[in-house]
């Protein structure tokens, strides 16, 4: 008896509550373990870039008309971002920029690139902060991991992965019609699957190293437009870092970026294999610039041009932004066809002495 009534009151004491509670309940005690990450991980590479990633609001004075984006610290206390971010405030607006130290500052514009979508700004103190190490875009290769790094949507600090998509994919930003006042930037863009939504605009895209090899610029949306204004769809597009540091050198020296060209007119109504010099003047311009690059290297007006530097040619917008993304005095293959015959030429890019306020096509 003594027994039984033992039994009955040891599970008494021992069986669970009818409401789920368990006063001695435990999962155990918390894992121990150190935070530090292989430097060669992404959250290592993540941990060095951070520091020089910065946050950009810009508004206009006369306006409630507003942009935000990233950009990221280089030599001298300047800030690379995209002029689309700070365009808004050129007419005597304000910048203000938010360091990974959520310590905030003005900035003024430097000089701004519509055709590159590159701008350089100066904030006003820089609080200590590490520059970017900028690496070399002609070395990226297709499935290269990649880091994008900025303010999607307001969220400062954000570190997206991924890897290079495509090379060398051309990209439209801005208005093509000619309706604003800014033309279009032509890119010869490193596509990256990394996701990048609004704000990401203006930072940093790393490789595994922490080097910046390009601006992060614009995504494609389902309505296959490229558009800073929805989200991700992992088809982001960068200015290749090396078009970046020659446009924020030019920028910083002279205040306007150098523009590339071969001297040719383009025919905007062919649509066969590669792309066709005009067969007529047109806006006051010859077909071929006999002075320039392409009428010196013996193209003629009505030429087709297939290929540059190994490259099969879809269109006139391929060909524009693969020429902009070249440095003035950079050589360049053409192959060409002309009466059905191919031709090859080899062409040294220059620059126009003014930039003028709307694109000459090449």
């Amino acid at each position: 008896m003594a027994s039984i009534l033992g039994s009955v009151g040891t599970y008494l004491l021992t069986r669970p509550s009818s409401s789920g509670n368990d006063p001695n309940y435990s999962l155990g005690p918390v894992p121990t373990g150190a935070t530090n990450r292989d430097p060669d991980s992404v959250a290592g590479v993540a941990s060095r870039v951070l520091p020089s990633v910065v946050s950009i609001e810009a508004g206009n004075s006369t306006s409630t008309e507003g942009a935000s984006g990233s950009g990221f610290l280089i030599k001298d206390g300047y800030v690379v971002t995209n002029n689309h971010v700070v365009a808004v405030a050129a007419q005597g607006g304000e910048i203000r920029v938010m360091f990974s130290n959520r310590k905030t500052t003005t900035a003024r514009i430097v000089g701004r690139d519509p055709g590159s979508d590159l701008a350089v700004i100066k904030p006003e103190e820089s609080f200590g902060t590490p520059v970017a190490t900028l690496g070399n875009s002609d070395q990226v290769v297709v499935g290269d991991p990649v880091i994008a790094i900025g303010s999607p949507l307001g969220l400062t600090g954000t570190v997206t992965t991924g890897i290079v998509s495509s090379l060398n994919r051309p990209v439209i930003a801005g208005d093509e019609t000619g309706a604003s006042n800014e033309e279009p930037a032509y890119i010869s863009a490193i596509q990256t699957d990394a996701a990048i939504n609004p704000g990401n605009s203006g930072g940093p895209l790393v490789n595994g190293r922490g080097e910046v090899v390009g601006v992060n610029s614009a995504i494609a949306t389902l309505s296959r437009s490229v558009n800073s204004q929805s989200g991700s769809i992992g088809l982001g597009f960068a200015i290749p870092v090396n078009q970046t540091r020659r446009v924020a050198e030019d920028l910083i020296t002279t205040g306007k970026a150098k523009r590339p060209k071969i001297g040719i007119v383009l025919d905007r109504e062919y649509r066969g294999q590669g792309v066709r010099i005009a067969s007529e003047p047109a806006g006051g311009q010859q077909p071929v610039d006999a002075k320039g690059p392409a009428g010196k290297a013996g193209l003629k007006a009505g030429d087709v041009i297939l290929e540059m530097d190994g490259l099969a040619l879809q269109d006139g917008n391929e060909l524009i932004a693969l020429i902009r993304s070249k440095s003035p005095g950079a050589k360049i293959i053409i192959k060409y066809q002309r009466a059905g015959q191919e031709h090859t030429a080899t062409l040294t890019v220059v620059a126009d002495e003014d930039p003028t306020p709307t694109p000459s096509p090449t």
